[in-house]
């Protein structure tokens, strides 16, 4: 295990994530407060003090001013990594009076990069960068007017970030900047839908989501609730312009026909689809697709749809959960495909228990065969819920790698079917501290995907365990969250439509203001 102790708690996160990059096979451990004098401690500790620059006596300032351009007083960063009475490695930089808290944060980030750098002999591919939107950064620029020279040189010279990764970003900022041109921002808004019920629960998951054959006599209630707040969010933005909807889950497909019928009827009745940019539901599995289904999606206008594999090796599905074969992914396939379904995106997870470079490959040859219009490579992320995380003793023999080269063969492979990165987003506790990127045909980008990411558009997210994200125009973001439980979701849908009237409420007066 490696202690960290930091006399700053507002960057404990921060460093925490840059230290789990560099050892993820290792527990990481934050311990907040005043830091002790060096000597000998536990197996492997990390201190990291602030110190005065007027003094260079060690005491505690604050830390809980928000990022933006708050200055602070100017200080010394220290930091020293032992493992018990031996010092590994110890660093420290200055910040200048008046540096703003986020360039302080960088600041740290780069000293803490550098001493690990030398202490492991590795590199990180996205350098200090431990946030979820790398793109973020290219898009802020561009908009600023710089070239991508110039961004690339800083994204390096700021967050250490590699050529490769750095020149990823960026082409993919400009993609964005491009499917993004007509889209009204501050009067447009987009529409999540969750349907939170699946065939069964991947050991990999820590969605929320729950197995269809606890619910299947609660469907139709968790729809009636659902509606309320379909009705209420309709009433409520009538004002404003949809242009895109994402229905997910869990598994919509899980549905019977007549609900799905029954939901998108709700859907069609309640909003205002005349300037709507995008339609997408997530089929998601496979083994929940059928052809009525489909024909029910068809017949609705569906614009975008989406049949998960994850992966083409059957010893995989069959070790994860996924309850359904090859065949059966093949079959979902075509049989959208016969039914006229030109915009297809599929799934897929690099880093799943016992997969390599090989059978990575053999999954891009086999999504070739059938020519997707987009392909959605995901770093497996293992999150706290999920059972091969709460299982880790049981599964520590199966490996869960992800490489450079790996990535560079997904890559690879959706060029040569005309595809090319449009989106991109991180997560933590990714295997190989890699990303997830969206490849698309020209013309065939999930637009939902992009605005979700970059945080310029509000997305009114309904159902349970739903998140809504309100974009202020301060370029603030505020989340709303629906309870994660179908039966809480049910007996408080009161609660979860006063939630999002009193964030609406908030939105309309900043709005007023600006």
């Amino acid at each position: 295990m490696i202690t960290i102790q930091i006399d700053r708690q507002s960057f404990a996160y921060d460093v925490h994530s840059l230290v789990k990059a560099f050892y993820p096979e290792q527990d990481v451990h934050v311990e907040q407060g005043e830091t002790p004098d060096e000597g000998p401690g536990r197996s492997s500790r990390l201190v990291v003090s602030f110190v005065t620059a007027e003094t260079m006596q060690e005491q505690r300032l604050p830390g809980d001013a928000p990022e933006g351009g708050t200055e602070e007083p100017g200080c010394v960063i220290r930091a020293v990594f032992t493992d018990g009475d031996q010092v590994l490695c110890r660093g420290e930089t200055a910040v200048s009076p008046g540096t703003a808290r986020v360039e302080t944060k960088n600041e740290l980030k780069r000293l803490l990069y550098r001493m690990l750098r030398e202490q492991t002999g590795r590199e990180l591919p996205w350098g200090t960068l431990t946030g979820i939107r790398p793109t973020k950064i290219p898009m802020s620029l561009l908009a600023q007017g710089w070239s991508n020279v110039e961004i690339a040189q800083y994204m390096r010279d700021t967050y250490y970030t590699g050529n490769k990764k750095t020149a990823l970003a960026i082409s993919i900022a400009n993609r964005e900047r491009h499917i993004l041109k007509n889209i009204d921002f501050r009067n447009g808004y987009s529409l999540y839908v969750g349907i939170p019920f699946c065939p069964s629960i991947c050991l990999y998951c820590s969605f929320s989501s729950s197995p269809l054959s606890l619910w299947k006599d609660q469907v139709d209630a968790y729809l009636d609730a659902l509606f309320r707040e379909v009705d209420y969010v309709a009433r409520e933005l009538s004002g404003r312009v949809l242009n895109t909807v994402y229905i997910g889950g869990g598994t919509p497909t899980t549905l019977e026909p007549h609900q799905l019928d029954r939901l998108l009827t709700r859907l069609e009745q309640s909003f205002d689809f005349g300037n709507l940019r995008e339609f997408t539901v997530e089929a998601g599995r496979p083994d929940s697709i059928t052809e009525e289904k489909l024909q029910v999606l068809k017949d609705h206008g569906i614009t975008r749809i989406s049949v998960n594999p994850q992966t083409m090796n059957q010893a995989t599905l069959d070790f994860v959960g996924r309850k359904h074969t090859v065949k059966e992914t093949v079959e979902a396939f075509q049989l959208a495909r016969n039914l006229g379904f030109d915009n297809i995106n599929m799934d897929l997870i690099v880093g799943l228990p016992g997969e390599g470079m090989a059978e990575v490959e053999h999954t891009m040859q086999e999504l070739g065969q059938l020519g997707p219009d987009s392909v959605t490579v995901h770093s497996l992320a293992v999150k706290r819920a999920s059972r091969l995380r709460l299982f880790r003793e049981e599964h520590r023999e199966l490996t869960m790698t992800n490489s450079q080269e790996i990535m560079e063969m997904t890559a690879r492979y959706a060029q040569q079917e005309g595809m090319f990165p449009y989106y991109l987003y991180r997560q933590k506790n990714m295997a190989g501290n890699f990303e997830n990127v969206g490849y698309a045909k020209e013309g065939k980008e999930g637009l939902y995907n992009i605005l979700i990411m970059e945080e310029m558009q509000s997305i009114l997210a309904l159902g349970a365990g739903a998140a809504t994200k309100l974009a202020f125009a301060e370029n603030r973001i505020e989340r709303i969250e629906n309870v994660k439980d179908i039966r809480n979701y049910i007996d408080r849908i009161d609660e979860m439509i006063e939630r999002k009237r009193s964030g609406l409420r908030a939105l309309r007066e900043a709005d007023a203001r600006a």
